[in-house]
C-alpha cells in the first residue's frame, strides 16, 4: 500500500485504539501514592561553559492572555505567529529557567524565579533545585538580572525569610537607582506602584548588604556583566566565559523566542521603554548570530539555550540538542 497522508490519517484512529485498549498488569497495580502521572520528573539539565558546569533550574510557567501583550503589533499577527509555532490562540505559555554556576565549586545563583509567590503553575523551583543536589545554604552569590517578581521574589519567602542565608547578593546599579528612588515610587503609574512596593518587600531588610554592580565588569568567576537597558531601567544580561567556551545569557532580552527572537521589533507588554528594548534586542541577537555563541533566555523553552541564526528580518532560535552527560 502507497504511504500517503490519506493513509496515515485513516489510520490513526486504529492505532489509537490498539494503543489504549487497556493498562498493563503493571500499571494497574500503580496506586496514587506510589506515583503521580500528572507530574514530569525533576526539571534541571545541566551543561558545559568550559570549566564552568551550568545547570539550569526550572521553575514551572504562567500562561499570560494574548490580546495587549505585544504592545505594537496587531493581535491577529500575534496570533498568526502563535499559530506558526504550533502555540494556542488564547494565552501564551510563559516559562521561567534559572541558572546556576559551578566554578570550581563556588556556586553563582543567577536570578531566582517566583519563589512560593508563584501562580499555581509556578512555584517549582526550591523542588527542582533541590533535585539537582543543591541546598540554598551552599550558594555563594545571587546575580540579579532585573527587579520584576519573577527573577527577585525566590530571594525571600512570604513570611520574610532570606532563603539564601549565606549568599552575596549583587545587583544592578542602575536598577537599585531606580527601583529604590521613593520619588519615582510615588510618581509611579498606577500598575507599577505593586512592582516598587515588591522590590522593598524583598530587599528591604538586606538593603545594607546588598552590592550594587556596573556593567562592563566581572562580578563574580567568569562571569561579565553587560548593560541591555529597555526592558528595565537597569536590565542585564551577562557573558559568562571559561577556556574556549562563551555562552551570553540574555535575560529578558527577550519574552518568548517564538515571538520575540522571530519578530524582534515586537514590543512585550513587559517592557518599559520599548524603544530601547527594541534596539537591545537587535544588537544582542545580532552579535550572538554572528559570533555563533550559545544563548540562554529566562523564558526560553526548558532547558531555555541554544544558538542564534539570522533568518529575514528576523532570528531564530535552535535549540541544543538534549545529552544524557555533560
Amino acid at each position: 500500500m502507497a504511504f500517503t497522508r490519506r493513509n496515515l490519517l485513516a489510520a490513526a484512529p486504529a492505532a489509537t485504539a490498539i494503543t489504549v485498549s487497556g493498562p498493563s498488569m503493571a500499571q494497574s497495580q500503580l496506586s496514587a501514592q506510589q506515583v503521580s502521572l500528572s507530574r514530569q520528573a525533576p526539571g534541571f539539565y545541566r551543561y558545559k561553559v568550559g570549566d564552568i558546569e551550568v545547570t539550569a533550574v526550572h521553575d514551572g510557567f504562567a500562561r499570560w492572555p494574548l490580546e495587549g501583550f505585544v504592545r505594537n503589533a496587531e493581535l491577529a499577527e500575534v496570533k498568526k505567529a502563535m499559530e506558526a509555532a504550533f502555540f494556542p490562540q488564547d494565552a501564551l505559555p510563559i516559562t521561567f529557567t534559572t541558572l546556576v554556576l559551578n566554578a570550581g565549586g563556588r556556586l553563582t545563583l543567577i536570578d531566582t524565579g517566583n519563589g512560593d509567590s508563584g501562580a499555581p503553575t509556578s512555584g517549582t523551583w526550591m523542588a527542582n533545585f533541590k533535585a539537582a543536589g543543591f541546598d540554598p545554604a551552599q550558594v555563594n552569590t545571587v546575580i540579579i538580572s532585573h527587579f520584576h517578581g519573577d527573577h527577585i521574589n525566590g530571594l525571600r519567602l512570604k513570611d520574610g525569610t532570606a532563603v539564601f542565608p549565606n549568599a552575596e547578593v549583587m545587583v544592578p546599579a542602575a536598577e537599585w537607582a531606580y527601583w529604590m528612588d521613593d520619588g519615582k515610587m510615588a510618581s509611579a503609574p498606577e500598575g507599577l506602584k505593586a512592582g516598587f512596593a515588591n522590590v522593598r518587600r524583598v530587599f528591604g531588610p538586606m538593603a545594607k548588604d546588598v552590592k550594587q554592580y556596573e556593567p562592563g565588569k566581572e562580578i563574580a568567576p567568569g562571569v561579565t556583566a553587560v548593560a541591555a537597558p529597555g526592558h528595565t531601567p537597569g536590565h542585564t544580561t551577562y557573558v559568562v566565559s571559561s577556556g574556549s567556551g562563551k555562552l551570553m545569557v540574555m535575560s529578558d532580552i527577550t519574552n518568548h523566542p517564538a515571538l520575540f527572537v522571530r519578530n524582534p521589533d515586537w514590543q512585550a507588554v513587559f517592557d518599559m521603554d520599548g524603544n530601547q528594548a527594541r534596539d537591545t534586542r537587535r544588537k544582542l541577537l545580532d552579535m550572538a548570530a554572528v559570533e555563533r555563541v550559545q544563548v540562554a533566555f529566562y523564558h526560553a523553552p526548558f532547558p531555555a539555550t541554544g544558538h542564534i541564526a539570522k533568518n529575514g528580518n528576523g532570528y531564530e532560535l535552535v535549540p541544543v540538542q538534549w545529552m544524557p552527560s555533560i
